[in-house]
Order: structure tokens, then sequence, then C-alpha cells
């Protein structure tokens, strides 16, 4: 649970935040009980985790919390959050796909990741570049305070004018999401 709290360390104040694959709650539910000044919105597939998540938010009354029975992709083109979470989900290119798109133009994507993200941030940073994000940087969150290292991913857009999402997305069989739309760029001199 403490490694997930730390997550509070990249996330603005009042920020819009969702939680992709939010399972049992982490790391989103944690970071809503920790910073109630954030809105969070847990992503989730499957109907007995969201069903879990409605109840334990209900019984603790938190109130800065929405759960969303679904696929991120769904909500592609429908909503934007300000950060883009997620733990233990899919290696980043795949993720990247279904986070994105979900971000605000100035907001970032941050993924929580175990001891071998150096070499997992190498080997997507070309997808990430072609999809139109920074080179990610990877941060060390909680320390002094957790007694394992929690490694998080921060991916933004190179050019949040450039982001251009598409009105909608159906949520399909999973084949993939190409990622987000760019916006054609005007020739010069026109």
């Amino acid at each position: 649970l403490l490694n997930s709290a730390v997550l509070e360390e990249a996330v603005p104040r009042g920020a819009t935040v969702a939680d992709i694959g939010s399972g049992a709650g982490l790391p989103g539910l944690v970071l809503a009980i920790a910073r109630p000044d954030v809105h969070v919105t847990l992503v989730e597939p499957l109907l007995r985790r969201t069903t879990f998540l409605d109840e334990v938010v209900s019984r603790l009354g938190v109130t800065n919390v929405r759960v969303v029975r679904g696929r991120a992709d769904a909500l592609h083109g429908v909503e934007q959050f300000d950060v883009v979470t997620s733990r233990a989900v899919a290696v980043l290119p795949k993720l990247a796909g279904w986070c994105l798109p979900l971000v605000s133009g100035h907001g970032e994507m941050v993924a929580l990741k175990g001891s071998a993200v150096l070499d997992e941030v190498e080997e997507a940073t070309p997808e990430l570049l072609r999809l139109g994000a920074t080179a990610p940087r990877v941060a060390e969150l909680g320390v002094g305070r957790v007694s394992e290292t929690t490694w998080a991913v921060r991916i933004a857009w190179a050019d949040p004018s450039s982001v251009s999402l598409p009105a909608s997305r159906s949520s399909g069989s999973g084949t993939g999401s190409k990622g987000p739309r760019r916006k054609p760029r005007r020739p010069h001199g026109r």
C-alpha cells in the first residue's frame, strides 16, 4: 500500500487522475484516500473488481473517487485527465496506447514499474516518440519514506498543441489502439 501512496508525489494539487486497470484500487484508491484534493477515476474492465471497488469506496465514504467499468480505450475521445496512472498492467508501448489518449495536452502518464524499469524504458522509447510523446523520465518515488524503491515512468506530450484525439473509439476486440492522432501540420508559406 505504501508503494502506491507515494504516487502522490507525482500528482499536482487538484488534479484529475485516471487509474487504468485499477484492480483492487492500487494505486488509484490509495491516492484518493491520501490526497482528497484530487479527483480519481478508477477504470477496471472486470465486474467483480468494480463491484468490490464500489463497495470499498462506499464503506470508506471516499467522495473524490468514481469507478468506471470498462477498458481504457472506451474513454478515448470522451475524457481527458491531468494524470493517467497504472501499476503492473502492461509493457510501456502497449500501456501508452491505452493511456496517452486519455492524457490532457499538458498532463502526463505516470506508470509505476518494477526493478527492470530502465531496460523497459530503453526498449519502449522509440515507440513512445513515434506516438508523439517525450522521451520517458524515470523517477524514484518515496525515497526515505518506503523501504522498497517505487519507480515511476513519466511521459508527457512532446507538442501538446498538436494532440488531437478521435471523437470516439470503439472498445472493439482489443486488437490495439494505434495511439493518439496528431493534427495535420499546415505547409509553410500558406
